[in-house]
C-alpha cells in the first residue's frame, strides 16, 4: 500500500487540510495536541468508517463548522497495481478504481466491505501491521502466547491455511453426515431380494386365479341370458293387466263421482226455486228504499253546511272579543311616545351629572394617592439619610481624637466633638422630620372625608341613571309593542269581515227531526236489501247449472261404455301367477349367481393389479438399492481425498508455524544489531512468542525501557518485511506515531538510518512526532500547528527542506507538498 494525498474537510480540528505523500521518509512534526494524530484517524476512517473513530459520529465534526456542515475525507492510494480513492462522509461513502469517473461502490458498508478484501486484514490488524505507535511497540506483550501465534499467523497470511482448512473440515463433515444418512436409509439387500421374489410368486397365483373367476362369470352370463326373454315377457304380460285394473278402478271411481254431481245440482236446482218467490215478498217492502237514500244523502250535505256555519259563528264570536281587548290596549299605549321622550331628557342629564361627578372622584382620588405616596417616598428617604448619618457618626465615635476622618482621612484631633454634635443635630432634624412623615403617612391610609361623600353622590347617581334606563326599555317596548297592536287590528278586523262573507254562502233548511227519521228507515230496509241482493246473486247461477247438468248426464253416458269395455278387455288378458313365480325365482337365482361371479372376477382382478403393483415397487427398491450403492463408494472415495487433503493441510501448517519463529528472530536480530551499532546482535522467539534479547549468546533478564522500545520495533519491523516477503511485492507503508519517547538522540538517529536503508523494503514511511531534532534527517516535513484565532489545525509543508531536496527530486515530486 501507497499513499498519494489526502484531505480533510470538517474533520476534527482540521477545518480545510490537504496531504500530498512522497517516498522516503516523511515526518508529521507538531507541538502535542497541534493535530498531527488526527490525519492518521482519517486515514483509518476513509478505509474502515465509524469503527476505525474516537468518539460518537456528530463528534467527528469541526466544533466550530455549521451544524450541517459536510465532513469528509478523501484519501488517494495505490494498492497491488491499482490506483483507489475514497471519498468519506458521517452519511455516505464512494470509492473510485484507476481514475473511473463511476464509483465501483457507493454505500458506507459496500467501501468498507471491499476496502477490507483488499487489504486482507482488519482495521486492528491493519493498524498492528501497518501503523506503530509508542502504546502499540508493546501490543505482542499484552497478548497470551495462544494471542501472539493466532496474530502473527495471521498477518503473515498463515490464517488463510487454516481458513482453507475449516472450509475443508466443512465439506468433511458435510460427506460424513451424506454417507451416515445415506448407510442409514439403505435396506438390507438380502431383504430386498426376497421382497422380489415373493412378489413374483404372488404375481404368479393371482393371474391363474383371475383367469379362473373370468371363465365362471362367462357361465354366470349363458345361464342368465336363457331364463331372462321369458322373464322379461310374462313381466311385460302382467305389467299390462295391473295397468288394466288400474284403469278400471279409475273409471269406476269416475261413475260414482258423477252420481255425487248429479245428486248436489239437483239439490242446488230446488234451493233456487224458493229462492225466487222470497225475492218476489221482499220487493214489495223495498219500493221506497231508493228515494230515501236520495234525501238521506241530500240531508247529509245540509248538517256539514250547518256544522261549519256553527264553526264560523264561533271563530268570528272569538275574534270579536280579541278586538276589543286590543282596541282597549292600545287606548292605554296612547302616551308611550310621550314618556320615551321625556325619559331620555331625564337619562340625558342624569348621565352627564354622572360623568361630572366621576370627574371628580378620580381628580380627588388622585391627589390622595399622590400625596400617600410622596409622603412615602419622602419618609423612605429620611430613613436612609438616618442610617447613614448614624453610621458616619459611629465610625467617627470609635476612631476618636486620635484617629483620621473615614471621608477624608485627615486627623480629626481637637474637631471630633464638634463634628459629632453636628452629626447629633442632623440626627435630630431627620428623626423629626421622619415622625412628621409617619404620622402624615397613618393620616391618609384612610379616604379623605370629600373623597367618601363624592364617592356616595356618584354611586347615588349611578343608580339613578341604571333606573332612568329601565323605565326608558319599558317605555320603548311600549311604542314598539302600539305599532304592532295597529297591525294585529287591522288583520283581526278583515278576518271578521271574510268570516261574514262565508255565513252568507252557506244555504239554509236543515230539518234534524227529518234527517234523524231517515236514518232509522234507511236501517231497517238495508238488511232486506242486502238479503234481496244475495237470492238474485243465487238465482243468477240457473242457466249455469243447467248447462252443468246437461253435460254430466252427456258423460255418464260416455262412462258406463268404457267401463263395460275394460271388462272385457280384462277378460281376454289370463296370467298365471304360479307360473310368474316360478320364472322370478329361476331368474333371482341366475342373477345372484352373475353378481357372485362379477364379485370374484373383480377381487380377482383387484389382486392382480396389488401384485404388479408390489412386483414394480420390489423392482424399484432393487434399483435405488444399486444406485445408493453407487453414490456411497463415489462419497467415500471423496471422503478419503478430503482426509488426506485435511492431513496436508495440518502439516503445512505446522512447517510454517515451526519456522515462523526462526525467521522472525533473525530477522529482528539484524534490525537491533544495526539500531545498537553491533551490541546486540541476536534476538529470538522463545515457545511463548516473547522477545528475548541475547546477550554473549545468553538471554539479558532485564533490559532499559529504551531497549524494550527498540526490541518491540525491530521486531516490528521484521513482521512488517516478512509479509512483503511472503507478499512478493514491496511493503511499501509503514506509519510510525511517537516512537521516539524513550530514545536519546543517537538511537532515534539510528531508527531513521535503519529505516532509510530499507527503503527497497519500506517504500513510504511516516514518521509523526514533536520531537524537532530529527527535521533535518526527514526526506519531507510536514508541520502541523494549532491556529488559535480560527480553532483549527494547519498543516504546511516546511519551504526550507522542499528547497533542499528540489534539486533530488524528480519534477513530479518537487511539486508535491502539504497545503491548507
Amino acid at each position: 500500500m501507497r499513499l498519494n494525498r489526502i484531505a480533510l474537510s470538517n474533520f476534527r480540528q482540521h477545518a480545510d487540510t490537504r496531504i500530498d505523500f512522497d517516498a522516503g521518509l516523511t515526518g508529521i512534526i507538531g507541538p502535542n495536541g497541534s493535530g498531527k494524530t488526527t490525519i492518521l484517524e482519517a486515514l483509518a476512517w476513509a478505509i474502515y468508517g465509524n469503527t476505525a473513530a474516537r468518539g460518537t459520529r456528530e463528534s467527528i465534526r469541526f466544533n466550530r463548522a455549521a451544524a450541517r456542515a459536510t465532513v469528509r475525507v478523501e484519501l488517494d492510494f495505490e494498492l497491488a497495481g491499482h490506483r483507489y480513492r475514497v471519498v468519506r462522509g458521517l452519511t455516505n461513502a464512494e470509492l473510485y478504481l484507476d481514475g473511473a469517473a463511476t464509483p465501483m461502490a457507493n454505500s458506507i458498508s459496500g467501501v468498507t466491505d471491499i476496502l477490507t478484501r483488499k487489504l486482507g486484514m482488519t482495521r486492528e490488524e491493519f493498524f498492528n501491521t501497518y501503523f506503530t505507535g509508542q502504546k502499540e511497540l508493546s501490543v505482542m506483550a499484552a497478548m497470551k502466547p495462544a494471542e501472539r501465534a493466532q496474530f502473527l499467523s495471521h498477518v503473515l497470511g498463515y490464517e488463510r491455511l487454516r481458513d482453507a482448512q475449516k472450509i475443508l473440515r466443512a465439506h468433511l463433515t458435510e460427506l460424513r453426515s451424506q454417507i451416515s444418512g445415506i448407510q442409514q436409509g439403505m435396506p438390507d439387500a438380502e431383504l430386498v431380494g426376497k421382497q422380489l421374489d415373493d412378489a413374483r410368486r404372488r404375481l404368479v397365483s393371482t393371474a391363474r386365479a383371475t383367469q379362473s373367476a373370468r371363465d365362471a362369470r362367462g357361465h354366470a352370463q349363458a345361464a342368465l341370458e336363457r331364463v331372462r326373454p321369458k322373464w322379461e315377457l310374462v313381466q311385460r304380460e302382467r305389467e299390462a293387466l295391473q295397468a288394466l285394473l288400474a284403469e278400471l278402478r279409475v273409471a269406476e271411481g269416475e261413475e260414482a263421482g258423477l252420481g255425487r254431481d248429479a245428486e248436489r245440482l239437483a239439490r242446488e236446482l230446488g234451493s233456487i226455486a224458493a229462492a225466487k218467490a222470497e225475492r218476489d215478498a221482499l220487493a214489495t217492502a223495498l219500493i221506497p228504499y231508493a228515494a230515501l237514500q236520495a234525501e238521506f244523502q241530500h240531508l247529509e250535505g245540509l248538517a256539514r253546511e250547518d256544522g261549519r256555519r256553527q264553526s264560523l259563528v264561533a271563530s268570528r264570536a272569538l275574534l270579536e272579543d280579541e278586538l276589543a281587548k286590543l282596541h282597549e290596549r292600545r287606548g292605554r299605549l296612547d302616551t308611550a311616545p310621550r314618556l320615551e321622550e321625556e325619559a331620555t331628557q331625564a337619562l340625558h342629564e342624569k348621565r352627564a351629572s354622572l360623568e361630572e361627578l366621576d370627574g371628580k372622584v378620580e381628580a380627588r382620588r388622585t391627589e390622595w394617592v399622590r400625596d400617600r405616596q410622596e409622603a412615602e417616598t419622602k419618609r423612605q428617604a429620611l430613613r436612609d439619610q438616618f442610617a447613614e448619618l448614624k453610621q458616619q457618626r459611629d465610625r467617627l465615635a470609635a476612631a476618636g481624637e486620635d484617629g483620621a476622618c473615614p471621608t477624608c482621612a485627615r486627623p480629626l484631633k481637637g474637631t471630633i466633638r464638634t463634628v459629632l454634635e453636628l452629626l447629633d443635630g442632623q440626627l435630630e432634624t431627620v428623626l423629626v422630620d421622619g415622625n412628621y412623615y409617619k404620622g402624615r403617612m397613618e393620616q391618609l391610609l384612610e379616604m379623605p372625608t370629600d373623597l367618601r361623600e363624592l364617592d356616595e353622590q356618584r354611586r347615588v347617581a349611578a343608580d339613578d341613571v341604571k333606573s332612568l334606563e329601565r323605565r326608558l326599555f319599558k317605555v320603548q317596548h311600549a311604542v314598539q309593542e302600539l305599532a304592532q297592536l295597529g297591525g294585529e287590528i287591522a288583520a283581526k278586523s278583515d278576518r271578521v269581515a271574510a268570516l261574514a262573507s262565508e255565513l252568507e254562502t252557506i244555504p239554509a233548511g236543515y230539518d234534524p227531526a227529518r234527517h234523524d227519521l231517515v236514518r232509522r228507515e234507511l236501517d231497517r230496509l238495508m238488511p232486506l236489501d242486502a238479503k234481496a241482493t244475495r237470492l238474485g246473486a243465487q238465482i243468477e247461477r240457473e242457466p249455469a247449472l243447467l248447462r252443468e247438468r246437461a253435460q254430466l248426464r252427456d258423460a255418464e253416458a260416455a262412462l258406463r261404455a268404457r267401463v263395460t269395455d275394460l271388462r272385457a278387455r280384462q277378460a281376454a288378458l289370463s296370467v298365471s301367477e304360479q307360473h310368474y313365480a316360478a320364472l322370478r325365482d329361476e331368474h333371482a337365482k341366475a342373477s345372484d349367481e352373475m353378481h357372485a361371479a362379477d364379485l370374484a372376477a373383480a377381487t380377482a382382478e383387484s389382486e392382480l393389479a396389488s401384485a404388479e403393483v408390489a412386483d414394480a415397487q420390489a423392482r424399484h427398491a432393487v434399483a435405488e438399492l444399486e444406485a445408493r450403492q453407487r453414490l456411497l463408494g463415489e462419497l467415500n472415495v471423496r471422503k478419503r481425498l478430503h482426509e488426506e487433503l485435511d492431513r496436508a493441510y495440518t502439516d503445512l501448517r505446522t512447517d510454517l508455524n515451526f519456522q515462523l519463529r526462526p525467521d522472525l528472530s533473525a530477522l529482528a536480530a539484524g534490525f537491533l544489531d544495526d539500531l545498537t551499532a553491533g551490541r546486540y546482535t541476536d534476538v529470538e522467539l522463545d515457545d511463548q512468542y516473547n522477545v528475548v534479547v541475547l546477550e554473549d549468546a545468553m538471554p539479558k533478564p532485564v533490559i532499559s525501557g529504551g531497549e524494550e522500545d527498540l526490541t518491540n520495533l525491530v521486531l516490528r519491523l521484521a513482521i512488517s518485511q516478512m509479509i512483503a516477503e511472503r507478499s512478493g511485492q514491496p511493503f511499501s507503508l509503514l506509519v510510525l506515531d511517537e516512537i521516539f519517547g524513550s530514545l536519546d538522540d543517537a538511537h532515534r538517529a539510528s531508527v531513521l538510518e535503519l529505516l532509510r536503508g530499507l527503503h527497497d523494503r519500506f517504500e513510504q514511511v511516516i514518521l509523526i512526532t514533536h520531537i524537532e531534532s530529527v527535521r533535518d534527517m526527514l526526506d519531507q516535513v510536514v508541520t502541523v500547528r494549532f491556529d488559535a484565532a480560527t480553532g483549527a489545525s494547519v498543516a504546511k509543508r516546511d519551504d526550507r527542506q522542499a528547497l533542499e531536496l528540489g534539486d533530488l527530486k524528480t519534477p513530479e515530486l518537487a511539486g508535491a507538498g502539504a497545503r491548507d
